[in-house]
């Protein structure tokens, strides 16, 4: 029953086995531009992958057959390219198809023997999917590169993950009159298809408003302080729009917060105070930052971003082409309310005599 369920993948987990096998397939990385198009004259020559598995570590060299090599330099396996063509064809047809969070496809099974792979998915903490070494024609090196992937086959993915109350943002609830117990309970009694909004639109009609106290982690608070010391209070201040139901888009949003300068910004000569520390916050997301880990500033997916599209199409998002990249992100995702019982959020509590509420924090690809 274990070998059977470790056998299962999720949508995201048999997406990044398609890209590996897609890229071997084709040899080529192509560039995207900032509304996730090829760019035909820019691409990157794969002349290997580097894979560590549960049964060590190899590479995958192209060349005229895919040759598999060990971490000794012994020569394990030459496969034809077909293969790897025929199988990520396969593969993207039951990602499409298939239904379920997670199953199986037993077809891929033999193959995945024969080419040294016992395990998909990395490590959690890490931003980094898939390690490749490229030719580079700007510079003529063969770099080794860090990318991470996401997937727009079968859904959404997320870009960042909600994380129980490391993600709740505190707010207190400020009242031109009195807030008493009966109206905290019967706040906490809707229970609508959309209760965390209707949650929160209530509190506003009793005259009240949230106002940001601080973020349930220290450590993501200085996660983003590090980013830009605005972060906490301008992410705050989106997550309240959100959840105002004022708009659920990033691009929405910061121009609503642009409007209406809560952090009082200089906006004279139009500068964009909001966009830009926004679009750096998703940057530092998508290419490593995590709530619960010290950021540095250092890129685990250091060679950029990988988008498998609809069609099967696999793109990058290199560091070359880093303002096309942040406005992808920019443009194309949204907030999202992720489980409200998991994550220990939306219910008023008092502490102290005051009310309070969390709000949690997850992104979204549109």
């Amino acid at each position: 029953m274990k070998d059977k369920k470790e056998k299962k993948k999720n949508r995201g987990e048999w997406s990044e086995l398609y890209v590996f096998f897609k890229l071997l397939a084709d040899k080529k990385l192509y560039a995207a531009d900032a509304n996730l198009n090829k760019i035909e004259d820019i691409y990157y020559p794969v002349l290997k992958i580097l894979r560590k598995d549960f049964i060590g570590d190899f590479e995958y060299h192209t060349n005229s057959v895919i040759k598999i090599i060990d971490s000794n330099g012994n020569l394990l396996e030459e496969i034809p390219i077909k293969e790897f063509k025929d199988k990520s064809l396969l593969l993207l047809n039951k990602i499409k198809t298939l239904k379920g969070r997670a199953f199986e496809i037993p077809e891929l099974e033999s193959f995945l023997k024969k080419i040294k792979i016992t395990k998909v998915k990395g490590k959690s903490s890490e931003k980094r999917d898939i390690t490749i070494v490229v030719h580079d024609m700007f510079t003529g090196f063969n770099p080794k590169l860090g990318f991470s992937i996401k997937s727009r086959i079968g859904g959404d993915s997320t870009l960042f993950n909600s994380n129980k109350n490391k993600t709740n943002f505190i707010y207190k609830i400020k009242c031109k009159g009195s807030f008493s117990d009966k109206d905290k309970n019967e706040i906490n009694a809707i229970n609508t298809k959309r209760k965390l909004k209707d949650r929160v639109k209530k509190i506003y009609e009793k005259s009240c408003k949230l106002e940001f106290v601080e973020i349930g982690s220290p450590q993501f608070s200085n996660n983003l302080m590090i980013i830009d010391s605005s972060l906490p209070l301008i992410v705050a201040e989106m997550l309240k729009l959100y959840y105002l139901a004022k708009a659920t888009t990033i691009y929405d949003i910061t121009k609503i917060l642009t409007d209406n300068n809560p952090l009082n910004f200089d906006l004279t000569e139009s500068q964009p105070f909001y966009e830009y520390k926004i679009k750096n916050f998703l940057t530092d997301t998508a290419l490593g930052m995590t709530p619960e880990t010290p950021w540095k500033g250092i890129y685990d997916a250091n060679g950029g971003y990988i988008v498998a599209k609809e069609n099967g199409e696999v793109l990058c998002y290199h560091i070359y082409n880093h303002n096309a990249f942040q406005e992808y992100l920019f443009k194309n995702t949204k907030f999202d309310s992720p489980s409200s019982s998991k994550h220990e959020y939306g219910s008023i509590y008092e502490d102290n005599g005051e009310f309070y509420i969390n709000l949690n924090l997850q992104i979204r690809f549109i």
